[in-house]
């Protein structure tokens, strides 16, 4: 069993050993798949529980109150988005999930583990740009692009209230200092616990200047 005690100090309390098997499950399916697609770097997977799982599962912590539509952009390998879906299958039932991935290759990978884990997600297999409005509650992206840019992409997809969630490493500040030349938003910072470096980012109020 991996470390469910590091699950328990990001969430905050304890999920069932249904929900960690299927975390476990997609950690399964992503070694098995990452030799042909390059889902994520091979040497991350040494430790996939950290580096990936609890990483995407602090990206849940300040979405799981919402209720509505969370839409997660260039999911990639599921994180944060399928790790949050899976998550909030015990945690936060009124969520949904729209995971949105362009390459055909990882979206497979992707609806291949939420087909696996029988959750009710749905894949786009379309870029950003190319959505239609989506009216989310909470948009999170990892690794995608700087905090300017995905501002570009989310605002159009989120609903009057709603919130992102963004993991950011070491040049957050200078992220922040050139998103505010062309945006208005209230931010919480969370530092990352896997990464003393790191935080999570969360705007709301999202406006253009």
């Amino acid at each position: 069993m991996l470390d469910g005690d590091g699950l328990e100090k990001v969430l905050g309390e304890t999920v069932s050993r249904e929900t960690v098997d299927m975390l476990e499950t997609h950690l399964a399916l992503l070694e098995k798949w990452n030799p042909a697609i390059n889902l994520v770097s091979s040497g991350s997977l040494k430790d996939g529980w950290s580096r990936h799982t609890i990483d995407s599962a602090q990206v849940f912590v300040p979405g799981r109150n919402r209720a509505g539509l969370w839409v997660d952009f260039g999911s990639g390998g599921g994180f944060p988005g399928l790790v949050a879906a899976i998550l909030a299958t015990e945690l936060a039932p009124d969520l949904r999930f729209v995971l949105v991935e362009s390459d055909k290759r990882k979206s497979a990978f992707l609806l291949n583990a939420v087909n696996t884990l029988k959750l009710n997600v749905t894949i786009l297999a379309e870029r950003v740009e190319a959505l239609p409005c989506q009216s989310a509650q909470v948009i999170s992206a990892r690794a995608v692009s700087e905090l300017g840019q995905l501002l570009n992409y989310a605002e159009p997809h989120l609903a009057e209230d709603g919130i992102c969630i963004f993991p950011k490493g070491e040049r957050y500040e200078q992220e922040i200092s050139r998103a505010e030349k062309h945006w208005r938003f209230k931010l919480a910072q969370r530092q990352s616990i896997t990464d003393p470096k790191a935080v999570i980012l969360v705007l709301g109020d999202i406006q253009r200047v």
